[in-house]
């Protein structure tokens, strides 16, 4: 298992009165601590100023600029903005080595799907590039106020060997967004547009996954569904998938805007 190592660089998002700092701190080279509070950045400046292996910096997460070499992550991050937080940290290619997160045990099982629980388009989107596993439950007495869920702290390790090229990362998100989520009976039918007839038959025949729903495909059947996209499929119709992710996010994004404005 990957651990902190005396060369590492940290970062605690959302760092609050210090508690993770305090105990990063002698391990590592150094910890850059992540507050949006003012009142409680200050008062973690003062508390560390005589430590010289922090950086207290006042700020919100989401619109911090990540660093451009090497880091790790180690934090208790607002359940509220688990999502954002782990989307920021994994969907692009930065280079993070591992984040450690403590959050709700159910927000880790949609991220980690399989063995932990069944595969989501979250999971699906993030498996090929990191290794996720539960470390361990966190009892929820030691946090103040108890919260009323159960807690876990999550390991997501960077995959040396990702099981998809970097430089078709954003191919296979467009790809498996599209696939989830074109409200057909079957992942064949959602990509019935994509594929040609021969091809789909082809498909049925080595995958055999002629009746399994996105949901239903594991990893495997994902990416080699995606290799047969890649090498196979004219450009033409590739055009069909190629910025979906945006174009999905855009759409959501303006009905919420519209039920806001209602």
């Amino acid at each position: 298992m990957t651990t902190t190592k005396s060369d590492d660089i940290v970062i605690d998002i959302g760092a609050g009165r210090g508690m993770i700092t305090e105990q990063l701190v002698s391990k590592v080279k150094k910890v850059i601590s992540i507050e949006y509070d003012n009142t409680l950045a200050n008062k973690l400046k003062e508390k560390l100023e005589n430590v010289g292996n922090v950086e207290v910096i006042e700020a919100d997460f989401l619109k911090w600029e990540l660093p451009s070499y090497p880091y790790k992550v180690f934090s208790n991050i607002p359940f509220n903005r688990t999502a954002d937080i782990v989307g920021k940290l994994l969907e692009k290619d930065t280079p993070l080595k591992s984040a450690y997160l403590i959050m709700q045990d159910k927000a880790a099982k949609r991220f980690i799907g399989k063995p932990v629980a069944s595969n989501s388009q979250t999971s699906i989107l993030l498996k090929p590039f990191y290794d996720m596993r539960i470390i361990t439950a966190i009892n929820r007495n030691q946090f103040k106020p108890m919260p009323n869920v159960n807690i876990v702290l999550v390991a997501f390790d960077k995959r040396e060997n990702p099981k998809i090229e970097y430089k078709n990362k954003q191919d296979y998100r467009d790809f498996v967004i599209y696939g989830y989520n074109q409200w057909k009976p079957t992942v064949l039918e959602a990509f019935k547009d994509i594929f040609s007839y021969k091809q789909i038959k082809i498909i049925e025949e080595k995958l055999g996954i002629g009746e399994y729903t996105p949901k239903q495909l594991n990893l495997n059947d994902w990416i080699e569904l995606f290799n047969i996209y890649l090498e196979h499929v004219p450009d033409k119709k590739k055009r069909t998938i190629r910025g979906y992710e945006n174009k999905f996010k855009d759409k959501h994004s303006n009905i919420k805007k519209l039920h806001r404005s209602r």
